[in-house]
């Protein structure tokens, strides 16, 4: 179960993704940002003791999709798959230096991002600009100001 604090945290990290991820951006900057709720849902992963996770994941991707007008389903499912991965490292996660927590978060990017490219060409064909590659690098890039910023929140 959730209990309150985390709820309120969940609730605080998800309006503050949904916010950043809709902030207008120059079109090369917009196609490499990285998945923000991906961002901040594994900040709230790693510090969270709940057992619906999952859950979670799920209700916030189908959050994403609707809010994006996307295929529905496909955050949802890149989320469960990256959370899934970010659990399996997360005792290792917690106490891992900085650049170790980074190869983590650019892996579960990547994972992200596998899932919504295979969900996106199956459903919509190829039409997919070849920057998107450098979405994992940048969530990587970008996760320690993410860290540093949503621990400021939290406190």
């Amino acid at each position: 179960m959730i209990n309150q604090s985390q709820f309120i945290l969940l609730v605080k990290i998800t309006i503050l993704a949904f916010i950043v991820g809709a902030v207008a951006l120059p079109s090369i900057l917009d196609i490499i940002s990285p998945f923000w709720l991906l961002l901040f849902f594994i900040y709230w992963l790693i510090y969270s003791d709940s057992d619906r996770i999952y859950s979670a994941a799920f209700v916030l991707g189908i959050l994403l999709d609707v809010f994006q007008g996307g295929i529905l389903g496909q955050n949802a499912l890149a989320l469960l798959i990256s959370s899934a991965f970010i659990l399996s490292v997360k005792k290792s996660f917690f106490v891992s230096n900085l650049t170790t927590q980074q190869v983590y978060v650019f892996i579960a990017s990547l994972m992200y991002l596998i899932v919504f490219l295979i969900t996106h060409i199956a459903v919509q064909g190829m039409q997919i600009d070849w920057l998107v590659v450098f979405v994992p690098f940048t969530g990587a890039i970008l996760w320690p100001v993410v860290r540093f910023l949503l621990a400021k929140l939290n406190h």
